[in-house]
């Protein structure tokens, strides 16, 4: 079994909105509120504890770098910021698919999990670096 999650780096997550004398912060208090609620959910007990469990029962965790994973269309690879259109909604400009927010991330952290373990590279998008020409590409001389 594998189970793939995003490497979020809470620590970067959790930066104060305060900013300096010359350039003050703003929405102090809505950061505040957002960083008190990141903290309280305990993210780093929780993949401990998965980490942990997945072990012993034979398993894999695999983490994966967060960027774009709600942006990055499953079905054609486009990435836009204007692909995910609400909180829920995901509509890619390119090719027009449609498809749950949530449901498109967790493709998408997935195959990058999936790449990763299988090609030990940094994950990136379009095809692995190292993967064999299949027919279709293959180049006869």
């Amino acid at each position: 079994t594998i189970v793939c999650i995003e490497d979020l780096q809470i620590k970067n997550m959790t930066r104060t909105a305060k900013g300096t004398l010359q350039r003050p912060g703003r929405l102090v208090g809505l950061k505040r509120g957002l960083n008190r609620s990141i903290l309280d959910q305990g993210w780093y007990e929780f993949r401990r504890q998965l980490t942990y469990k997945l072990a012993w029962h034979g398993a894999v965790l695999v983490a994966v770098p967060p960027h774009h994973t709600s942006q990055t269309c499953p079905h054609c690879a486009y990435v836009s910021p204007a692909n995910r259109r609400t909180q829920a909604d995901f509509e890619c400009v390119a090719c027009g698919h449609k498809q749950h927010a949530d449901v498109v991330g967790a493709i998408n952290i997935l195959e990058r999990g999936l790449r990763l373990l299988a090609c030990g590279e940094p994950v990136q998008r379009g095809h692995s670096a190292k993967q064999e020409p299949t027919e279709a590409t293959r180049k006869y001389c």
